[in-house]
């Protein structure tokens, strides 16, 4: 290789830069240097090019500059049409990509994946980890907590440990979204229920069982969020209890696919059921009637989510536990 065809190195910036090495390492690890010092570090850098070695830098700082994003999911389910997933990363790409961090997505759809997650963030291979959409009181919540290494969650993490965590008012969106069934008359509202080892399955269901309090008997069918599960869980409500004039599903996929099967089965909406989801996605303005649901802020849950994250990784305090708002949007399902 020819001489000038070799990479910078520190001693190259600081011959020059008239500075010493140690004078240039200081500043590139953002450690106190006098002005002129600096500058003129940062003139030789720029001028020649240099490129920090960040293995050697993650020795002075002990920092690597990853950021774990870990999904407890099959890549079947973070990659489907639901599109929870891409923008919660896409808000948490947004805050790191503002504080120079890289993020790092990990799927965690296996006990071997989640093994494999738990040895190399206990290694010292990332900075801090994000946990979203938790099953249960996952073992690998504990295991990092427990390891040392920063890490807060999408959701109250179930279970005994203390994780920070970012969520939205599952609760409180639910409930509104019931309110509105029942304000419009509905007398046999049902909910399609997600997945009652989440939290936002639990939430949202006692949400519903808040709306209907003393008015109603509960009628639920169980689901996944999943479109599939919403088709599924709307045929038996049409068999067990056909008297339903209302539905209110955990997640849009669900409602989606609860107002495929009463169209089907030749029921109109919203005359004959009305319908109501939660999320918002980009297709439920676009469904047959248009979709009313409840909007949760996702890439605004990303960035929180992050931010929170980089906080603990710093030191700063950080909230045990912060809520999102929720808004319902109204259109004619309902």
């Amino acid at each position: 290789m020819a001489r000038g065809d070799r990479r910078p190195t520190l001693e190259t910036v600081a011959v020059r830069a008239g500075v010493s090495r140690a004078t240039v390492s200081r500043v590139i690890n953002d450690q106190p240097v006098a002005g002129p010092s600096r500058r003129a570090v940062e003139r030789a850098i720029a001028d020649i090019g240099y490129v920090p070695n960040q293995a050697a830098r993650s020795l002075v700082t002990q920092r690597t500059g990853l950021i774990a994003l870990v999904l407890p999911e099959p890549s079947t389910r973070v990659f489907s049409d639901d599109q929870f997933f891409p923008r919660l990363i896409q808000g948490v790409s947004q805050e790191l990509e503002t504080a120079d961090e890289q993020l790092v997505l990990m799927l965690a759809g296996s006990t071997a994946s989640r093994d494999r997650i738990q040895r190399s963030a206990v290694a010292g291979r990332v900075d801090g980890v994000m946990l979203a959409s938790l099953h249960g009181a996952d073992p690998l919540a504990a295991a990092l907590a427990k390891s040392g290494i920063p890490v807060v969650g999408n959701e109250r993490v179930l279970g005994s440990v203390e994780v920070p965590s970012v969520g939205v008012d599952n609760r409180g969106g639910a409930r509104a979204a019931v309110e509105h069934l029942v304000s419009r008359g509905r007398r046999r509202i049902a909910t399609i229920a997600g997945p009652l080892d989440m939290i936002a399955g639990i939430d949202r269901l006692d949400g519903y069982f808040d709306a209907i309090a003393g008015t109603q008997e509960p009628v639920v069918a169980q689901g996944d969020f999943t479109r599939e599960s919403g088709e599924a869980a709307m045929e038996r409500l049409l068999d067990e209890h056909p008297g339903v004039d209302a539905v209110f599903a955990a997640s849009d996929l669900m409602a989606e696919g609860a107002m495929q099967v009463l169209r089907h089965a030749g029921f109109r909406v919203p005359e004959d059921v009305a319908v109501a989801g939660f999320d918002d996605i980009t297709r439920a303005a676009c469904t047959d009637p248009p979709l009313t649901t409840v909007r949760q802020p996702i890439g605004a849950l990303g960035r929180h989510l992050a931010a929170q994250l980089l906080n603990l990784i710093s030191g700063n305090a950080v909230e045990p536990a912060r809520t999102l708002p929720t808004d319902l949007i109204l259109r004619d399902s309902t």
